[in-house]
């Protein structure tokens, strides 16, 4: 009996730390792991050769940015409680490792045309929805012009953490066709990894 109650009380332990998020000691380490596209929090796909890169950006990326070199153990919840109220996604797109409006844009009508769907219409050309069909809303989003200094062309995606949402087991995001003749672009989000999302050990930053 005594050894089936350790057995029982090992299989519990081994659930609850498969359940929790990994933690790391510093922000590289933690960008290594949300790019490795093996843990689910990152995804790419390649069409008429425009590349597309979705990544989750984790809640104690952006706290980080907020802290700067604080340590304060209250400012970190403070900010958690903040970023936490969202999901984060980076939705990067490049042509020949390069910017998509500089690498493949061939006239200026067209180039403003993107610009506008990009700067203005993002809720419109991106959504995100259940296997229901059932569909998040978009709560902001922020397309930077990097005018060619970037290899990419990324925008910042931020939807409520809604937890009907959540907790499903996966979400679909699509992108319309931007007018590059990839068609419309599917990504299939497991939520499992953002439910258990990887942290950083904030009071040890450098």
């Amino acid at each position: 009996m005594e050894i089936k109650n350790r057995f029982l009380v090992f299989l519990i332990f081994v659930f609850f730390v498969s359940c929790k998020g990994k933690n790391f000691e510093t922000t590289n380490e933690l960008l290594d792991f949300v790019n490795n596209e093996e843990n689910n929090l990152s995804y790419s796909k390649s069409i008429n050769g425009v590349k597309f890169t979705l990544t989750y950006k984790p809640t104690d990326l952006l706290v980080k940015q907020e802290l700067m070199d604080s340590k304060d153990v209250l400012k970190i919840k403070e900010f958690r409680s903040k970023y936490n109220k969202h999901i984060y996604f980076n939705l990067s797109m490049s042509y020949n490792n390069r910017e998509l409006l500089t690498s493949i844009v061939s006239n200026k009508k067209q180039f403003a045309q993107m610009i506008n769907d990009l700067s203005f219409g993002a809720s419109e050309k991106i959504h995100l929805f259940s296997k229901a069909k059932d569909t998040l809303s978009m709560s902001d989003f922020n397309y930077p012009r990097m005018y060619d200094t970037s290899k990419s062309t990324t925008i910042l995606i931020v939807y409520p953490r809604d937890v009907e949402f959540i907790e499903q087991d996966y979400l679909n995001l699509t992108i319309d066709d931007l007018g590059f003749d990839t068609g419309e672009v599917r990504f299939k989000i497991d939520m499992k990894a953002i439910r258990n999302e990887p942290t950083l050990n904030l009071q040890k930053q450098n």
